[in-house]
């Protein structure tokens, strides 16, 4: 049993964790709890695992009752020999296994484990001049000869990237396709991109036979997200004279949780939920914790179509935060804007996956809700010219919708994450759909010509090519998204704070909150009365449902169907 990283951070067990639940905890944190009493065999990192930093991390892993393997992280920095590994680069696993006969026989696993190198910018400030990532398909090129020369019969790697049919470059993030070209590799276990491998996701793909689960004909899976799937390989083996063979092998991706219905697929262990009791319940205690009010409900089921007070609370806390850390610099006078995406917009996370917040008390687990990762606030300084593709590159979240092609079509790409889908506030500026997206949602340059982003307004007035603009952000977009920061120069805040602390100190001050979206930007070009169709939460209805959208049924997944009416108005 392997475990393929992302442990640590992503649910407010994992924040609870990280503010003081561990030590309540007998420092050994409640996902180990359960990992040690489930019997792991060895696990790997995933890029989350860093980041609340190499301290919190190396403390945590002190917990785990497994060994754990990462190949392609070096320690860095003065005085450090060089080569010399974070973790073990790889595992030499000796068990027993019986054959058909019910003789018992040794075998040694060889386990190696990978995480994409993009961690030294996504926790930049966490791994500089102490980690350094090398690429993961030549280090796996190093290392598995080393394996076979140490005895290894099987050789498994426990790879944090996903599958991207792209050619084979350098530090590529999502090699999983060339790492099931290297010899002597015989299982693949991945996850990074949160799908589900074997699935008719991965339909037509180079090197992908679905009815095998195999890549380049070796056994590969990949569970999902959330644990919601277990990744099962069943090798067949065959002993000869040069030792073990794998003759031929099942994989399948085992679903544990129904995201359509929100469903446990299988029994509570009772050992298990025992083990992970006490960070369960100091979990509920934190996530209860009141902040402030809501005069509101907020919520996010359709944010994706027009301004949402779900994304402008955070964005009116950041530059709320920005224009008090830059008093007295020389960007004081400079305009501030702020950059903000809506998260949990259902997608690949099922239609359980968006914010719904009722009108009353906010507590820290609305604030998890509202922001649920733990970035820390960046500032960059662009151009009018810059901000405008920005925006350009964001507008790539919307299929190109043909006004002439009749009612029914989507208007969301469902491969352009919506955590990309920036909403600058600050400035306003329309989306004309019925354009091609000016960028791929890795901001490559895919129709130069195409303008998607039209009247870009400051304050009233057309924002000029060359005029000044500071714009808070995250760690993450400032530091690993170029079109956000063009030549990896613009960061002019690089601060410690967490966006959802800012977040939560912003609602505190402000004591009781009436949010409203102030409609800064709109999508327009399309024709009057035509009708797009949006996927979201049945649970839409209920909350209420903007002019204009109407609900067309339910669709596969769990999800509903939804329909967008253009008025006049809204076409200009």
């Amino acid at each position: 049993m392997f475990d393929n990283g992302d442990l640590l951070q992503g649910n407010p067990m994992g924040d609870y964790m990280a503010s003081g639940g561990l030590d309540a905890s007998g420092g050994i944190h409640a996902v180990y709890q359960a990992m040690n009493a489930l019997g792991y065999d060895a696990g790997t990192l995933g890029n989350h695992e860093f980041n609340y930093g190499l301290e919190y991390l190396d403390k945590v892993l002190e917990g785990a009752a497994f060994p754990y393997t990462n190949a392609n992280l070096y320690l860095d920095g003065e005085n450090v020999p060089k080569g010399s590994h974070y973790l073990p680069p790889y595992l030499l696993l000796e068990r027993t296994i019986e054959d058909e006969d019910g003789n018992s026989h040794p075998i040694k696993v060889g386990v190696i484990g990978l995480v994409t190198p993009q961690i030294m910018s996504w926790d930049k400030a966490n791994l500089e001049g102490r980690l350094r990532a090398e690429d993961m398909v030549e280090t796996t090129k190093t290392f598995v000869p080393k394996l076979k020369e140490e005895g290894a019969d099987l050789i498994v790697l426990l790879a944090h990237c996903g599958y991207e049919d792209v050619a084979e470059a350098p530090m590529t993030e999502n090699a999983v396709l060339h790492l099931s070209r290297i010899p002597g590799v015989d299982t693949i276990l991945f996850g990074h991109a949160h799908k589900v491998f074997p699935s008719a996701a991965f339909e037509g793909k180079t090197g992908v036979d679905l009815e095998r689960g195999s890549i380049n004909g070796v056994p590969a899976v990949e569970a999902g997200y959330a644990g919601d799937h277990l990744g099962v390989v069943d090798l067949e083996l065959v002993l000869g004279e040069e030792g073990w063979k794998v003759s031929d092998f099942h994989v399948e991706a085992r679903p544990v949780f129904d995201a359509s219905k929100a469903v446990s697929l299988v029994r509570t262990d009772a050992e298990t939920a025992e083990a992970v009791r006490e960070g369960h319940e100091g979990t509920l205690t934190y996530i209860r914790t009141a902040v402030g009010e809501t005069t509101e409900p907020i919520d996010s089921f359709f944010a994706l179509i027009q301004d949402s007070a779900s994304v402008q609370i955070v964005n009116d806390a950041q530059r709320w935060y920005l224009k008090k850390e830059l008093q007295g610099s020389p960007y004081a006078d400079l305009p501030m804007l702020a950059a903000g995406a809506p998260f949990k917009t259902g997608g690949r996370y099922g239609p359980s996956y968006y914010t719904n917040i009722p009108a009353g008390p906010l507590a820290v687990k609305h604030i998890a809700d509202l922001y649920n990762y733990p970035n820390t606030l960046c500032a960059v300084l662009l151009t009018g010219a810059e901000l405008k593709e920005w925006l350009e590159w964001a507008a790539g979240l919307f299929l190109t919708i043909d006004p002439q092609g009749g009612n029914g079509q989507p208007l969301i790409d469902p491969d352009f994450p919506s955590f990309n889908f920036d909403i600058i506030d600050g400035v306003t500026y329309t989306i004309n759909v019925t354009q091609p997206a000016k960028y791929s949602s890795s901001c490559e340059l895919v129709n130069p010509q195409s303008e998607r982003i039209g009247d870009l307004r400051y304050e009233g007035r057309l924002v000029e090519a060359e005029e000044k603009f500071v714009i808070a952000t995250n760690n993450y977009r400032a530091f690993s998204t170029p079109i956000a920061n063009p030549d990896g120069q613009r960061v002019v805040l690089d601060s410690p704070d967490e966006n959802r602390q800012i977040l939560t100190d912003y609602i505190r001050d402000s004591g009781v909150l009436t949010p409203r979206a102030d409609g800064n930007w709109k999508i327009v070009g399309l024709p009057a009365g035509m009708k797009v169709e949006l996927l979201s939460s049945p649970d839409a209805r209920e909350a209420g449902m903007p002019a204009g959208v109407s609900f067309g049924g339910m669709a596969e997944g769990g999800f509903a169907r939804f329909e967008i009416e253009w008025t006049a108005k809204e076409s200009e």
